[in-house]
């Protein structure tokens, strides 16, 4: 009797001890996804839009901007992507929205991307103080933000996703470019650079691109637990389309993709679609060489959309089995970069413009002169050597996904898929704020826009310091 007693318990405790750390790193992970859809369009007018030299005042939405945030939970880290239609919002107003929603779904704040499309025809979004529509479009944005992830997390359920990409050249253009021989004008400092940014289309002046192009569209496919769509986070190396109507807010393409979306994958009201801006810092969407016929508003942006949201499906079509045990992870990193400063000449030249009083002397300036002189004096007169910025790195089964707080040259993103010990790789640019562009050395070294000081703000070898430590962080998320 006493035996039997003994085995009984014996049995019992075991089947009753709780799982060891070793048991339950063996265990397979089991996906939850939740995604959720926001409406962030401005409510008062007018607003400024920026990204352009200057004033251009919104008077109405021509189309809808959203929050748009993914949540995946593996059952030991959960973390979310977000996509906002903005040019780019502030660090400062994006941490203060992570904030908030961390304190209302425990998801950490280092497990949060919020990466912005780049429209062009987007609001302001970090204004304090000013106009009374610009300080209630920051609240509605913060709002908005922590919303999205907060309702996603909620509508976590059991899930399964697959990723893959589909090829899309014919929308992609380096818009940095050789030009013939005495062709390149002077630039805004009065010095000869070596390319050109958007130099037109003749053939009498066009050389050769200075770069090359990312034409893959990637996907990331989500399923819910009857195998029907549930949310698709895509990624395109393109620059915002434009082409809008006049004083009109739009989402551009990015929005017209989430549109289209659902239709291709017939799938139903809960189902969320989101496209990021991938490593589009020399990347347009004009046909260089080729004269496109006229286009009414918001007519390429339709083109483009649609050939987006096939090229989309056709990549959904490639996964051949969307897996639930899918093992998740996130790493942030602080990076400290430095700060670009002027020689004393560059001061110097500065302020030798900025005297031009007379409309002859303004005149026989090059164009944007005294704007890229204030930008120099401002530079030099800046307190701070150094900022800090974050970078993300996200495994999601056999994807990793970088996050980069720039407007990345494609170059840089080429160059880490390459290097990339995934299977899959995707690479945000306007990931957790936006400081301007980042060109490689080399890119540096030709000149143009995508390089003056002030469009550019941080050191030449920026792009080198972070894409090694996106390198060890991937390395370090596989192992």
């Amino acid at each position: 009797m006493t035996k039997w007693v003994l085995l009984i318990v014996i049995s019992v405790s075991s089947c009753a001890a709780p799982l060891n750390a070793q048991d339950a790193a063996s265990k397979p992970p089991v996906l939850r996804a939740g995604a959720a859809v926001i409406d962030i369009t401005p409510q008062q007018f007018p607003l400024n839009m920026p990204g352009g030299f200057s004033a251009n005042m919104a008077e109405r939405a021509h189309d809808p901007l959203h929050a748009r945030a993914l949540v995946l939970d593996d059952g030991t880290t959960t973390l979310t992507m977000v996509v906002v239609d903005s040019l780019g919002v502030a660090p400062e107003v994006l941490e203060e929205a992570k904030t908030i929603a961390s304190q209302q779904t425990g998801i950490p704040v280092d497990h949060m991307l919020i990466c912005s499309t780049h429209t062009h025809s987007g609001p302001q979004s970090n204004a304090t103080q000013g106009s009374e529509p610009e300080i209630a479009y920051r609240k509605l944005l913060v709002d908005g933000l922590a919303k999205s992830i907060v309702q996603a997390h909620t509508a976590l359920q059991p899930a399964s996703l697959g990723t893959a990409s589909h090829s899309l050249p014919d929308e992609v253009f380096n818009r940095r470019w050789f030009l013939k021989p005495g062709k390149m004008p002077l630039n805004p400092f009065g010095k000869l650079d070596i390319v050109k940014m958007n130099p037109g289309t003749s053939p009498d002046v066009l050389d050769r691109p200075a770069g090359p192009t990312d034409p893959d569209l990637t996907v990331v496919s989500v399923q819910d637990s009857r195998r029907k769509p549930l949310a698709l986070f895509a990624n395109y190396s393109l620059h915002y389309v434009g082409g809008v109507g006049p004083a009109e807010i739009s989402a551009d393409y990015f929005g017209e993709f989430s549109r289209l979306m659902p239709s291709r994958l017939r799938a139903g009201n809960d189902f969320t679609a989101m496209m990021s801006n991938g490593t589009s810092g020399d990347i347009n969407n004009i046909p260089f060489l080729v004269n496109r016929p006229p286009r009414e508003p918001y007519e390429q942006i339709r083109i483009v959309a649609q050939k987006a949201a096939d090229a989309a499906w056709l990549a959904q079509q490639k996964i051949a089995q969307h897996q639930s045990a899918v093992r998740l992870g996130m790493l942030q990193r602080e990076i400290e970069l430095k700060y670009r400063r002027p020689t004393d000449e560059q001061v110097a030249d500065a302020k030798i413009v900025l005297a031009a009083s007379t409309e002859a002397e303004t005149k026989r300036l090059p164009p944007l002169a005294q704007h890229y002189a204030r930008n120099v004096i401002r530079a030099a007169e800046r307190q701070e050597q150094t900022l800090i910025v974050k970078l993300q790195a996200i495994q999601i089964g056999d994807l990793v996904v970088c996050g980069i707080p720039f407007e990345t040259f494609v170059e840089i993103g080429l160059e880490l898929k390459d290097i990339s010990p995934f299977p899959h790789t995707m690479v945000i640019g306007l990931a957790n704020g936006r400081y301007g562009y980042l060109p490689t050395p080399e890119q540096h070294r030709l000149g143009g826009y995508e390089t003056w000081l002030g469009t550019n703000q941080v050191q030449e070898d920026a792009s080198t310091i972070l894409v090694s430590n996106l390198q060890e962080m991937m390395a370090e998320l596989k192992n």
